[in-house]
C-alpha cells in the first residue's frame, strides 16, 4: 500500500495568481475554416456621434492594463486594450496623450510563478513567458542576477512606484483584481505585514492616496472618478470567477463572488453617488462602454492539459498498480459486505467508480482528491474493526479516503502541469497525481465547473440588464459572443490576417500564459468594443487594423 501524508503548501500573494507554469503546450494546429476575406472598406469618415472622447478613462483588470505572457511589462502595457482604443478614438477627437501608470520593466514581474519579494533573494527575478525549447513551452524569462527593476517591493526597488502625475492618469486598470477590490481603499494599503487580503502592490504603486489603514485613502474607483472622464471603458469582474477557476475552485485561494454581491458592486462602481464610487455620477453626459465575459473554459489555460495526460511504461504501471492493490481490495471488501457496513446501493455504485487503475500507455488518468465524494474513513475503520485489515493497513488507507481518478468531466488548469509527476520530498514512490492525490487547487471538478459557469451567466445577466436600463449612456460590447464565434469557426480573417483562438504562432491571439491576449488579441478585442460604441452612439470610429499588432512570437532556443 502506498502511503502519503503531506500538507499542501499554501500560496500567499494576496488576490494575485501565484503558481508555476512550466507545462509543455502543444503547437499542433486544429483544422481551421477561415472566414472569407474581403477587400477592406474604408467606411464613412470618422465622427464621434453622441459620445464625447475628450477625456477617455479606462478601468479594468489585467486585460485592460495590457498584461501578456504572465506579466505586466512595458511593451505589453503600450499595447493594452485601453491604449489601442485611445489610438482609434483619436480619429474622433481624443487627445494623442493617454497616460498609463508605466511599469518601466522590460520583462515585468511574473504573476504566474511563485517567487519571493525579498531584497536578498539569490534567485533571478522571473518575468514574462516566451515559447522556448525544442518542444516549445511557455517559459518565464529570467532577469540578470541582481536586476530588481520588476520587483514589486518599493523598499528594495524604489523605481517600482509610479512617479508620474497621478492626477493626469487615464488608465486605472490593475492586474488580477476583483470588482470589490476596485471599491475599497484597502486595495491601496496597508501593505504587508498587515493582514489585508485586498492589498495589491500594483494599485499601491499609483494610488493617489495610498491607504494607511485600509479604511481611508483613495480607491481605484475614486481615483478613476476624480479623473473626470467624458467617456469610459469599464471592464471589471472577470477575476471574480476566473481567479477561483485558476486555483482549481479552491475558495481558500480565491473565493467565488456571489451573484448578489457582484450586482451590488457593479451598480456601485458605475452609478452610486458617493465619494468613492459612481463613474457616471461625475456628470449627466459622460458615457461608457462595458464588456461582458467570455467562456473562460475555451481559453488555452483550461484546454491545454487533458484529463488523462500521464505516460507510464510497463514497469512503472505495474509497480503503481501493485501499490494500489490493497486499496482496491478494500473497496471490493466494502461492496461485498455492503449490508454489514451499512452501505447503500448508491454508495456501492460510487465506490465502484473509485478504484485506481494504471496501464502502460500515454493516457493515464490523474489521481485527485474530490471533496464531493463520500469520506470512506469510517468504512475503512469498519474493515479494521471486523479484522479484515490491520491497523497498519488502515493507516495506509488514510490519504485515500476521498480520492478518485479524473474523468473527461474534469478540467485541469494549465498550472497543474508544473506539479503533475513531481516527487514529494524526492521520494520516487511519492509522485504527485500518480501515487499522491492532487489537492483541490489543481483540478476543477464538475460541481466547481457548474458553479463557475453559473456565476459567469449571472454576471453577464447583470451587465446586460445594466446596459438595458441605462441604454442612453451605456454601450455593451458582447465579448462573449465574439469569442464564441471565433472558437466555433476555429479561425477568422481580419485585415488579411488569420487569427485563431490559441497561442500557436503566428495566428494565435492568446499570449504565452494561455489566458491573456497578445497584442494582436487585444487589437481584436478593441474591434468588439468599437463596434458596440459605433452601434450605440452613432459614431463611425474606424476598427483597429489588427495587422499592425504582433501575435505571439515563434519559439526561441
Amino acid at each position: 500500500m502506498i502511503t502519503k501524508t503531506t500538507d499542501m503548501k499554501k500560496i500567499k500573494f494576496i488576490h494575485i495568481i501565484l503558481f508555476a507554469l512550466l507545462l509543455v503546450v502543444s503547437c499542433k494546429q486544429e483544422p481551421i475554416v477561415p472566414e472569407v476575406a474581403v477587400a477592406p472598406d474604408p467606411g464613412p469618415p470618422p465622427i464621434k456621434g453622441s459620445a464625447d472622447f475628450t477625456k477617455f478613462v479606462a478601468v479594468g483588470n489585467s486585460f485592460v492594463a495590457g498584461m501578456q505572457g504572465g506579466a505586466l511589462f512595458t511593451q505589453g502595457q503600450n499595447n493594452s486594450l485601453a491604449a489601442i482604443l485611445n489610438k482609434q478614438f483619436q480619429t474622433v477627437g481624443a487627445p494623442a496623450t493617454f497616460n498609463q501608470p508605466n511599469i518601466g520593466a522590460s520583462l515585468g514581474w511574473n504573476l504566474f510563478v511563485a517567487q519571493p519579494f525579498l531584497t536578498n533573494n539569490s534567485k533571478p527575478i522571473l518575468g514574462r513567458m516566451l515559447l522556448q525549447g525544442a518542444s516549445p513551452k511557455p517559459t518565464p524569462q529570467a532577469y540578470a542576477p541582481g536586476n530588481l527593476e520588476a520587483l514589486p517591493n518599493p523598499a528594495a526597488n524604489p523605481s517600482f512606484m509610479y512617479t508620474g502625475s497621478k492626477t493626469a492618469l487615464n488608465n486605472f486598470s490593475v492586474s488580477a483584481i476583483t470588482l470589490g477590490q476596485a471599491l475599497t481603499p484597502a486595495t491601496g494599503g496597508p501593505p504587508p505585514p498587515a493582514a489585508n487580503p485586498a492589498f495589491t502592490p500594483f494599485y499601491f504603486r499609483f494610488a493617489s492616496s495610498p491607504s494607511p489603514n485600509g479604511t481611508s485613502g483613495s480607491s481605484i474607483m475614486s481615483d478613476a472618478k476624480a479623473a473626470g472622464g467624458t467617456f469610459y471603458l469599464f471592464w471589471l469582474g472577470l477575476d471574480d470567477f476566473f481567479l477561483y477557476a485558476a486555483f482549481g475552485g479552491d475558495p481558500t485561494k480565491a473565493p467565488l463572488t456571489s451573484a448578489g454581491t457582484f450586482a451590488a458592486q457593479f451598480n456601485a462602481a458605475l452609478l452610486t453617488a458617493s465619494p468613492n464610487t459612481g463613474l457616471l455620477t461625475v456628470d449627466a453626459t459622460s458615457k461608457v462602454v462595458i464588456g461582458n465575459f467570455p467562456d473562460i473554459f475555451v481559453m488555452p489555460h483550461f484546454t491545454a492539459v487533458a484529463y488523462n495526460p500521464i505516460p507510464l511504461d510497463a514497469a512503472t504501471a505495474t509497480a503503481v498498480s501493485t501499490g494500489f492493490a490493497g486499496y482496491n481490495a478494500a473497496l471490493n471488501g466494502l461492496v461485498a459486505n455492503a449490508t454489514a457496513f451499512g452501505i447503500s446501493a448508491a454508495l456501492a455504485t460510487e465506490i465502484g467508480t473509485r478504484k485506481i487503475a494504471f496501464s502502460a500507455s500515454s493516457s493515464n488518468k490523474i489521481l485527485i482528491t474530490d471533496e464531493t465524494l463520500t469520506n470512506l474513513g469510517p468504512y475503512f475503520d469498519g474493515l479494521k474493526n471486523a479484522g479484515a485489515i490491520t491497523q497498519a493497513q488502515r493507516d495506509a488507507l488514510s490519504p485515500y479516503v476521498m480520492v478518485r481518478q479524473t474523468t473527461s468531466s474534469d478540467i485541469i488548469p494549465l498550472a497543474t502541469g508544473s506539479v503533475l509527476g513531481t516527487l514529494v520530498g524526492g521520494n520516487p514512490l511519492l509522485v504527485n497525481g500518480v501515487s499522491v492525490p492532487l489537492g483541490d487547487q489543481y483540478v476543477l471538478i464538475p460541481s466547481e465547473i457548474t458553479a463557475i459557469r453559473a456565476a459567469r451567466d449571472a454576471f453577464n445577466s447583470t451587465i446586460a440588464g445594466f446596459a438595458a436600463v441605462n441604454s442612453s449612456r451605456v454601450a455593451l460590447a458582447d465579448v462573449s459572443a465574439a469569442m464564441a464565434t471565433l472558437v466555433t469557426n476555429k479561425a477568422g480573417v481580419m485585415n488579411s490576417v488569420t487569427i485563431t483562438p490559441n497561442i500557436n504562432p503566428p495566428t494565435g491571439i492568446f499570449s504565452e500564459d494561455g489566458v491573456h491576449p497578445n497584442s494582436r488579441g487585444y487589437a481584436f478585442l478593441s474591434t468588439v468594443f468599437i463596434s458596440a460604441i459605433n452601434a450605440k452612439f452613432g459614431s463611425t470610429i474606424p476598427l483597429t487594423d489588427i495587422s499592425l499588432y504582433n501575435a505571439t512570437g515563434l519559439p526561441i532556443p
